[in-house]
């Protein structure tokens, strides 16, 4: 029973919490996205995807709390109190929701791999726009460590953080 316990974290206080991939792409670390907003970790730490596929989806079972009306962004609370930020793009807030569209709403309870937000990533390029797409766990400060995941190439759902609770 103690080797269950260790692994599925039954009153472990080292509890891991997985954060997946909102969408296929290439993994990479947050001080390689141009903006050090995200890259400084002002907004908190986590990891980014250059995106290979428009659509995104929830990277954890949780609530919608806010979905920015330009559909650039979501922010989410995972049942197990994971604050996570999406953010399609750098800067694509300008484009007024245009290439954009959402399919959540505020309030709204989702489950990993459900579609959040669409964006159509070949018109955001030739409007100029980078579309890293960086992953940030707002509340990181509740946490003992955020871990970016090994790899590179990742698919929808892969786990790209790990955050270590307790």
């Amino acid at each position: 029973m103690g080797f269950f316990q260790n692994i599925f974290g039954n009153g472990n206080k080292e509890e891991i919490i997985p954060i997946c991939a909102p969408v296929a792409g290439k993994l990479v670390p947050l001080s390689e996205v141009s903006d050090p907003t995200f890259s400084d970790g002002i907004l908190g730490q986590g990891a980014a995807v250059i995106p290979t596929d428009n659509q995104f989806f929830s990277p954890v079972d949780g609530t919608v709390n806010t979905v920015f009306p330009t559909g650039h962004a979501a922010a989410l609370t995972s049942a197990d109190g994971v604050e996570v930020l999406l953010h399609i793009g750098l800067d694509t807030v300008k484009l007024n929701g245009k290439h954009f569209t959402i399919h959540v709403e505020e309030g709204q309870q989702v489950k990993k791999g459900d579609l959040l937000l669409e964006a159509d990533l070949e018109q955001i390029k030739a409007e100029g726009f980078d579309t890293i797409t960086p992953v940030i766990v707002c509340n990181t400060e509740e946490f003992s460590e955020i871990m970016m995941a090994r790899g590179s190439k990742v698919a929808v759902g892969d786990t790209i953080i790990n955050i270590r609770k307790g």
